[in-house]
């Protein structure tokens, strides 16, 4: 790894001179093209504690209007860039007095707002709006594992990014890597949609004329690739809020209920989201399938539930569960199967040991005659499983919501360890049909709604969702509540996307093609709802 690699004199960006000194011109940074555009990007490497100033220098010279960070501030315990800019409030660097006006994190990417201003005295003094997006989700080790962040974090930069501002500023830690693998995305799509080809080789020689190395890595390489078929495969399935009323109108005034041939194909598309057996051996191992309702519904390896080991017990770390991404949290939800009898245990323990407060139900006990899910509750008193007993305290049912309040207690097997507890909330939701999918939306929107306020009193913890083999209704519960929630922040829907990206967590959610329509129909009764008084973007 280069800590910043050598440049080239040619394409290195040139600072004014401070007070004459020959050596203040520069810094580690360099002019990259985009596809058509010269000098569409600055790559810089990250900066150091004592380039910061020259960093913000350069940012207020070169008009730049939006910076674009690929790396954490520490990544593996080891400093990769240094924090340039205050948390809150202003701070100077040099001669650049920096601001703080808005922070927005989302589960990928943050986005701040920074007003500049020069401190020159001979300077322009009319300050600046800059749009920091800090993407957070590359991995320490090789590239995100789908592209599909990537595609809607370069989205939202052309969106942010002022027609006649100067240079993106582009860095990562050395400034070559990540950096040069986000200028080509960038470059390649704009090729994709002029010529209907691409040709990343040329291009990533032609960049790297502009600054060595850009592009470290044949993980790398592959990514840009993946990244350029996810988006000639599925291309922009992002609606504004405000056209899908029209797009559901036009809809509605044919004779047709809804366009189900669109969707139809939409969820066909879904179904080539291939399952990846051989990230299941968990599930697999012969042990834990008899732990499965549904032997296809097993969650992946590299995002399965980890419970702690019971001593001398092998296999007692497993349960058929998945940690599934919120719209601004990771992990912020687990979908799991309902529980059976044997375990029930387990299920407890999860709930125990990743301190979920939140536990939402969404099938019957036994629906057709058929056993569902386990009940794993008492209906009165107490009731014990391994450590942890569970007392019933209130048992309310509002609308079509049982809401249910457990005190769970933690009894550690050594005697001198005195006991935890902790309060449960189970939200049991009996709206949904035992064939096909509830009447209206609104029901699911209340249930969402207080799910959230739950959360917010409880401190975020991770949601607990389960319907029976937990993938069908928990994914279209998740999935609802990752839309919704991108509704009322951006003003933006990709009910698609929201979807498969679910089932690149955990197999077949969003099981139906009853099931996805069924987004669609609450987010419209959603805005129906709210756009009396919300006044959406």
């Amino acid at each position: 790894m280069l800590s910043g690699g050598v440049q080239y004199d040619h394409s290195r960006v040139i600072l004014s001179q401070v007070d004459g000194s020959p050596c203040s011109d520069y810094i580690n940074a360099s002019y990259i093209d985009g596809y058509k555009e010269k000098n569409k990007f600055i790559a810089a490497q990250g900066p150091k504690q004592e380039t910061v100033n020259d960093f913000w220098r350069m940012i207020w010279e070169q008009k730049s209007a939006t910076i674009v960070m690929l790396t954490n501030l520490k990544e593996r315990k080891e400093e990769k860039c240094s924090q340039y800019w205050p948390d809150q409030g202003c701070w100077t660097y040099g001669n650049i007095r920096v601001c703080v006006e808005d922070c927005v994190v989302l589960v990928d990417y943050t986005i701040r707002k920074f007003c500049i201003q020069s401190q020159l005295p001979d300077g322009c003094k009319a300050p600046r709006l800059i749009s920091q997006l800090h993407f957070t989700s590359w991995p320490d080790f090789g590239v995100p594992f789908t592209p599909i962040g990537m595609l809607k974090f370069l989205k939202k930069v052309k969106a942010l990014n002022p027609a006649h501002a100067g240079p993106i500023v582009v860095h990562c830690s050395a400034g070559v890597g990540r950096t040069g693998t986000f200028v080509v995305i960038d470059a390649m799509m704009d090729m994709m949609h002029a010529e209907q080809k691409v040709d990343v080789f040329e291009f990533v020689s032609r960049i790297r004329n502009q600054r060595p190395q850009m592009v470290q890595t044949d993980m790398q390489y592959t990514f840009i690739y993946q990244a350029l078929l996810e988006h000639y495969l599925y291309g922009d399935t992002e609606l504004d809020v405000s056209s899908l009323e029209k797009h559901l109108q036009t809809l509605h005034s044919t004779a047709t209920h809804f366009d189900k041939i669109g969707l139809e194909e939409e969820f066909r598309k879904l179904t080539n989201v291939r399952i990846m057996k051989e990230n299941m051996r968990t599930g697999n191992l012969p042990a834990n399938m008899k732990k499965a309702r549904v032997i296809q519904i097993i969650p992946y390896d590299f995002n399965r539930v980890i419970l702690s080991m019971k001593r001398g017990q092998e296999y007692t770390d497993y349960i058929n569960a998945s940690f599934i991404d919120g719209y601004r949290q990771k992990d912020y939800f687990i979908a799991t199967q309902g529980p059976l009898a044997h375990t029930v245990e387990d299920f407890w323990r999860m709930v125990w040991e990743w301190k979920c407060h939140t536990v939402v139900m969404l099938t019957e006990v036994q629906e057709r005659e058929q056993d569902k899910c386990f009940q794993y509750w008492p209906t009165e008193g107490s009731v014990t499983h391994g450590e942890i007993t569970v007392e019933i305290k209130s048992d309310t049912l509002s609308e079509a919501i049982s809401i249910r309040d457990f005190l769970v207690t933690f009894k550690q097997p050594l005697a001198h360890q005195e006991e935890q507890t902790r309060m449960v909330r189970q939200f049991h939701f009996h709206g949904w049909p035992e064939v096909g999918i509830p009447a209206e939306g609104k029901g699911m929107i209340d249930l969402i709604a207080a799910v959230q306020k739950q959360q917010q009193q409880t401190g975020n913890h991770p949601i607990t969702v389960h319907c029976s083999a937990g993938a069908g209704r928990t994914g279209t519960f998740i999935a609802l509540s990752n839309i919704l929630e991108r509704v009322k922040a951006e003003g933006l829907l990709d009910v698609f996307q929201a979807v498969k990206s679910l089932r690149l967590q955990r197999p077949h959610m969003v099981q139906t093609l009853e099931q996805y329509e069924f987004c669609y129909k609450v987010v419209q009764d959603f805005i129906d709802i709210f756009s009396d008084y919300a006044n959406f973007k």
